[in-house]
């Protein structure tokens, strides 16, 4: 599929002086899933309202579905469903209420077999008679999430949208969103939580300092750039390392139990091999070997604080 959504030398300058973004290129793939990461005020926030027609860029240029977002606004923005971060809602409404008028707002006819698949999908049916002014933070949240998929956007915006969510509605939450991309819903999130980004999405973007540092496959961003490491598990625990290992720099772990050794997967030559053939001369008796790959977490962590 080609780009749904692309941005191109897009900078923003605020009157304070501030550049929240840096030239940002950036292709969305049609019916994929783009997560977002970056640290607080990386711009983010402020890119997904230029792609959305929020806020007005400096320079540069935002296409949605080949329509100019500035000079074809409306076009694009019928197109684009939005989660803000903010929980804007009319409190004194009901919530089957808000959301039927949320897609009445976008030109759409009344559809209630719709409102009521959506709002079960997030939990809220039992609530859709309930003032909004009497939910949790977490159920406005997920109003908001209900009123974007109200008039059914082609490309879906979600700002943190699982803020202030608990573990279980949230996992919930992610199963409507997948469900919405094998719709053919283009989706683009931005998170904070890791393991959002590594259980959803299909493309990883990382964002810093009003740059983006990278956008990748998900697999191949955690196969090019995650560390693996060989955890070897002996019988007897050492209380120091023999000389003829120092060289390897294992981690002592679990009182001497564990030796863990740090290598690259894509390396011609990892070192395995011979790193066992001297734990065996040192006279250590291994009871299991078990490997492991750098989360997507380390990877993020290590490519901010290489940005900085």
């Amino acid at each position: 599929m080609g780009s749904i959504v692309s941005v191109q030398g897009v900078t923003k300058t605020y009157a304070s002086g501030h550049q929240a973004l840096h030239s940002v290129d950036l292709a969305i793939q049609e019916g994929e899933i783009l997560a977002l990461l970056g640290p607080n005020g990386a711009g983010k926030t402020t890119l997904i309202s230029i792609i959305c027609g929020i806020v007005n860029a400096s320079s540069g240029s935002v296409t949605v579905a080949g329509y100019d977002i500035v000079k074809q606004f409306r076009e694009a923005r019928r197109l684009i469903g939005i989660v803000p971060q903010e929980l804007t809602t009319n409190s004194f409404e009901t919530v089957w209420d808000d959301v039927s008028f949320s897609r009445g707002l976008h030109g759409c006819k009344p559809d209630p077999a719709l409102i009521e698949r959506i709002l079960k999908d997030l939990s809220l049916w039992d609530k859709k008679d309930a003032t909004i002014m009497t939910l949790s933070g977490g159920m406005k949240r997920r109003l908001l999430i209900a009123k974007a998929l109200s008039y059914q956007p082609r490309i879906l915006f979600l700002d943190e949208p699982t803020a202030g969510v608990d573990v279980t509605l949230r996992k919930g939450m992610w199963e409507t969103v997948s469900r919405l991309r094998d719709e053919g819903v283009t989706i683009i999130l931005t998170t904070h939580y890791i393991e959002e980004a590594e259980e959803m999405a299909d493309r990883v973007g990382v964002i810093s300092q009003g740059r983006i540092l990278l956008v990748e496959d998900k697999q191949v961003l955690m196969q090019k750039l995650g560390e693996k490491s060989l955890s070897i598990i002996l019988h007897e625990p050492v209380e120091a390392l023999p000389e003829s290992l120092a060289h390897y720099q294992l981690e002592r772990t679990d009182n001497g139990r564990i030796l863990t050794y740090r290598y690259d997967g894509n390396a011609e030559r990892t070192g395995i091999t011979r790193l066992l053939g001297d734990v065996a001369a040192a006279g250590l008796r291994l009871k299991d070997l078990q490997t492991s790959q750098s989360s997507l977490e380390e990877i993020f962590v290590n490519l901010v604080s290489e940005a900085s």
